[in-house]
């Protein structure tokens, strides 16, 4: 569903004249990209938004004060970043990845806004107070955590509806993991309104939800961005196994596993439990009895799967 815009190659076609108005039906837009010679990429999930009241929804949720800075996501054919211009978010930045839509976002919309051309996952990313966009199926999953871990006070993206399950995950769910612990380690998530395929086009195969992430004021809970992520991956690795399997793998030993979830608090019965039943606190816990480990406790490193 990529609203962020990766298109595939195609003839130049003239860009539209300077203040052209946001195509905003299902045959305006077909007929701007064709106009501009892009197709949308089946292999990307790539989709356009084709509903301006979904965009001032989304727009809406942004919520900054005058003058705090804004970074959309993928501009697309503008719907959102007209709706973002409407509401008078400014400084506005809005990064597109493909050079004719990212001309047409310049030529439509001035000074008003500044358009940076490039790759979400590569490209420098501006200070922002709040980031925006309607992400792309395909790299929704790095873009958001790229963009949670530069902390940004809130996040609002229209994601996949199963993104969005798996964001907002709570312990005992088959949607609970990595991605959770994620979002939750950076702050909170709350599910806003279901988008049908329809609000797009081309339609894609799966519903859509906006989703807001508010960033966790202070110090993170965790004194190890990378060690945090390498224990979630080596537990998460393996769901159907129990942690007496898996955190092993993490601490080193046996031994060093069954002191390590004493230290962080976990239940007795933590080696006949899955990691999908262990709360965001016991993970954060464990990163924290990971790093004060005393030095003849296995090695002091997390150990990958093998």
């Amino acid at each position: 569903m990529s609203r962020t815009s990766t298109a595939s190659s195609s003839p130049r076609s003239p860009r539209p004249p300077p203040g052209a108005p946001i195509p905003e039906r299902r045959d305006e837009v077909r007929s701007a990209l064709e106009r501009l010679g892009v197709r949308p990429a089946r292999a990307w999930g790539q989709s356009f938004l084709v509903d301006p009241f979904v965009a001032d929804a989304e727009a809406a949720l942004v919520a900054t004060r005058p003058g705090e800075p804004v970074l959309e996501i993928g501009g697309g054919l503008g719907i959102l970043t007209r709706a973002l211009v409407r509401r008078g978010y400014a400084p506005l930045s809005v990064i597109e990845r493909d050079r004719r839509l990212a001309g047409f976002l310049r030529d439509a919309f001035g000074d008003r806004v500044r358009v940076l051309e490039g790759d979400a996952l590569a490209i420098e990313l501006p200070p922002a107070t709040c980031v925006v966009g309607n992400l792309p199926y395909s790299v929704a999953t790095p873009i958001l955590l790229r963009c949670l871990a530069r902390r940004p006070s809130r996040l609002v993206a229209l994601v996949q509806r199963e993104v969005a399950d798996r964001l907002a995950a709570g312990p005992g769910s088959k949607t609970y993991g990595r991605l959770s612990l994620a979002a939750r380690l950076y702050g909170e998530v709350e599910l806003f309104r279901t988008v049908p395929a329809e609000a797009f086009d081309p339609v894609p195969d799966v519903a859509s939800r906006l989703v807001v992430h508010t960033a966790r004021p202070g110090a993170l809970p965790v004194p190890s961005v990378p060690d945090f992520e390498a224990a979630v991956r080596t537990l998460f690795s393996s769901r159907r196994k129990q942690l007496g399997n898996l955190l092993p793998r993490v601490a080193g030993t046996a031994a060093s596993a069954e002191r390590l979830a004493r230290a962080a608090g976990w239940p007795v019965d933590w080696a006949r439990r899955r990691p999908e039943e262990i709360a965001p606190d016991g993970f954060f816990a464990l990163a924290r009895a990971l790093a004060i480990r005393p030095p003849g406790s296995a090695d002091g490193r997390v150990h990958p799967q093998p």
